[in-house]
């Protein structure tokens, strides 16, 4: 009677499969939470160089100038 109440405690091949499948689950979900999380890293880094950058108040003078545009 011991032997078939240690074999009811293991897992069955069942469980294991779907142990299995959730750990492989697991790991993909966590791989693209990781992915999202760098991908928005990246794009708040470019957003920041893009708001921190100093744009030439003459540079828009001297293309509409090229023009052929009137001066203000």
């Amino acid at each position: 009677m011991t032997s078939a109440t240690l074999h009811l405690a293991a897992p069955t091949q069942a469980e294991r499969g779907l142990l299995r499948l959730a750990g492989r689950l697991t790991a993909y979900v966590e791989h693209r939470i990781a992915r999202r999380a760098q991908r928005r890293m990246l794009a708040l880094d470019i957003l920041r160089e893009q708001q921190a950058r100093r744009h030439d108040p003459g540079a828009v003078d001297h293309l509409l100038a090229q023009m052929g545009a009137p001066r203000r």
